[in-house]
């Protein structure tokens, strides 16, 4: 169910529409911008209905049991003396780039009656970016937002520039009148109004189909196709958890575009900020799924070598060979009011890249993607050496970017890569998880130069610089008195103290050694640590902990999917057990579906997990969390 407290979310074929119980549409309700959305723009900020000049009651609210329908009951006013006189089925829809509305008026009188509904709308076209609450106002200079009516129907076409956004709207029956609402600051939404004869106990129905046309795509959005696939019978929480995540990645699977042109089918971050293509939780959430469907690995990996870096930009942070953050196609985006179009903020994504095409070889013998992305594997390789920072800092390194992230591994808010002091670290900074990732590319790498590329000698390179990079590490990231490696070093090579789940992705790379592995995997599962339902992002007790932060003790499902990786790959069999009964209980109280991301207060403290107000979901990497933990129990 995609039912949300304030809201409904619909979702296919990367399309959006987020809706109140009612089944109208608020811009402003609730903690999620209401609306209809595609390719980062609003095309529906306003779809309001009315009958017989008042707000409906709801008999039966809005649910979604598919993801991309729903429906709900409303009547008109009445008393117990005098009753409704007809009721409102109200069925919606959401499918590539467009919105269906399907009303079924039913007269619930022996006599005629004359039923008059008004639905307000409106399309403001806002950018996904001017919704997200940063308080940050862009400049949208000479955009023009006009509204007419013609052969398509209702029309709204937003310009500015070489821009042009596109919202239509078309009825069957057509309204009996349409006109401007000037009450709306903008005098752009306007109000459809018909009057409809319904006989004794009969039933008449309307439809109206809004239709986005984005800038940059052609009138019709393609749909994403999604193969038939036999549902197992669910034996335990966890196969339950499992069929949800693959149901929510089938909602989050977007179209992109390959390394050779081709057509290719990719899982999205999460909804509602996030539909689009990032790097690092497209990798990570093909990794979880490589078991299972390994279709969706090599999808990524053409779909990320089509946008590795070619030249040096420091706007948007493209070098050569890096592999992207995130792309966007929004408006904000192509005037490059923020850097998101093409965004290469990130130290992680080139290194699990390349663990990807590895992992791809070894799980299917196919040898196609790794001969077939060759050159852009040695590009991101390249990358890790000369820009990542190898050869000049002897490990992977990020500099704040102060116009995009200035943290760029996966705890990308802000303040995430601090000191037990609090104090956020300054750069260049060496995460610590980064290293573990770049040696596992490395050691990976060198196996298909060997029996790939059939290239003996930068096969024994790369595993030289590996073994350096594993020594140096022990040494420089070790806590002695902690007994737990540092979150990262700063830009003087000072340790950041502060213990961090990061370390539990040191076991899933194998960089650590084996008792040290096996101590850290131990000590995650602590109670600082381990609140009962997942590992927490800081171990509480620390002055920087916060069960609400985003990265600064709340708990993250993909996070803990690595971390139960780790512990198989050491055989840590008790640990795994405790991390997965508490993630999928976890899962059981939101209908078997993880989170992005839980509030990190204490399984004692309420009888289910606490929600992080500004979470995902569906969220892909959350999504393919429980096949993680399968796989992970699967190999201990």
């Amino acid at each position: 169910m995609t039912t949300a407290g304030d809201h409904v979310q619909l979702v296919r074929d990367a399309t959006i529409v987020h809706l109140r119980p009612d089944g109208n549409i608020s811009a402003t309700d609730g903690t999620v911008p209401g609306g209809m959305f595609l390719r980062d723009a609003r095309h529906l900020s306003r779809w309001h209905l009315t009958v017989d000049g008042t707000t409906p009651i709801t008999l039966i609210p809005a649910e979604t049991e598919s993801g991309s329908t729903a429906a709900c009951v409303l009547t008109p006013r009445g008393t117990r003396d005098k009753p409704p006189a007809y009721t409102v089925f109200r069925e919606q829809a959401v499918t590539a780039g467009t919105f269906t509305e399907r009303l079924c008026l039913v007269n619930n009188r022996p006599e005629a009656v004359t039923a008059r509904l008004d639905i307000a709308v409106d399309a403001d076209f806002a950018d996904l970016f001017e919704l997200r609450g940063d308080d940050r106002v862009y400049d949208k200079g000479d955009a023009r937002h006009e509204v007419t009516s013609g052969d398509e129907g209702l029309v709204h076409d937003y310009r500015r520039a070489d821009w042009h956004s596109r919202t239509t709207l078309t009825c069957r029956p057509n309204p009996d009148a349409v006109h401007a609402d000037e009450n709306t600051p903008a005098h752009t939404a306007r109000i459809l109004t018909w009057h409809l004869r319904l006989e004794g106990h009969g039933q008449t129905e309307i439809q109206v189909v809004v239709r986005a046309r984005p800038h940059g795509l052609p009138p019709h959005v393609p749909a994403v196709p999604h193969p038939a696939r036999v549902r197992q019978d669910a034996r335990d929480d966890l196969d339950r958890a499992c069929e949800q995540g693959l149901d929510d990645l089938d909602l989050l699977t977007i179209a992109a575009t390959g390394v050779d042109g081709e057509d290719v089918y990719v899982p999205a971050a999460g909804i509602p900020w996030f539909l689009t293509l990032f790097g690092r939780d497209s990798l990570l959430t093909s990794y979880f799924l490589l078991p299972y469907r390994p279709e969706t690995a090599a999808a990524t990996l053409s779909a990320l070598a089509a946008t590795q870096g070619t030249r040096h930009d420091p706007a948007s942070g493209e070098q050569p060979g890096r592999i992207v953050h995130e792309t966007r196609y929004g408006e904000l985006a192509h005037f490059r009011q923020v850097p998101y179009g093409r965004y290469y903020g990130t130290v992680d994504a080139t290194p699990l890249f390349l663990t990807l095409l590895h992992a791809h070889h070894e799980t299917t013998g196919d040898r196609t993607p790794a001969a077939r992305l060759e050159q852009h594997a040695r590009n991101a390789v390249d990358w890790m050496f000369t820009d990542g920072g190898l050869n000049d800092h002897g490990y992977l390194v990020y500099t704040p970017d102060p116009d995009g992230l200035l943290n760029q591994n996966w705890k990308d808010s802000q303040d995430a890569i601090c000191f037990t002091d609090g104090t956020q670290a300054e750069g260049p900074i060496a995460v610590c998880e980064a290293q573990g990732y770049a040696y596992d590319a490395l050691v990976r790498t060198a196996q298909l130069a060997r029996h790939v590329w059939n290239d003996e000698s930068y096969a024994r390179h790369l595993e030289e610089t590996a073994h350096r990079l594993r020594r140096r590490f022990l040494t420089d990231f070790w806590m002695p008195q902690a007994d737990f490696p540092a979150l990262a070093l700063d830009g003087t090579g000072r340790q950041v103290d502060a213990l961090a789940s990061d370390a539990g992705h040191l076991l899933w790379s194998g960089i650590l050694d084996e008792e040290q592995a096996r101590r850290v995997g131990r000590r995650l599962v602590a109670p600082d640590f381990f609140s009962g339902w997942a590992i927490r992002t800081l171990a509480a007790g620390q002055k920087p902990y916060h069960p609400l932060s985003y990265h600064r003790g709340s708990a993250w499902p993909h996070d803990n999917a690595v971390i139960a990786l780790g512990l198989a790959r050491h055989g840590l069999a008790d640990e795994l057990a405790t991390l997965t009964e508490g993630l999928v209980a976890a899962a059981a109280h939101h209908g078997h579906r993880l989170p992005e991301v839980l509030a990190g207060y204490d399984r004692s403290a309420t009888p289910q997990p606490v929600p992080y107000p500004h979470s995902c979901s569906p969220q892909a990497w959350a999504a393919a969390t429980p096949l993680a933990l399968r796989t992970a129990r699967q190999t201990v």
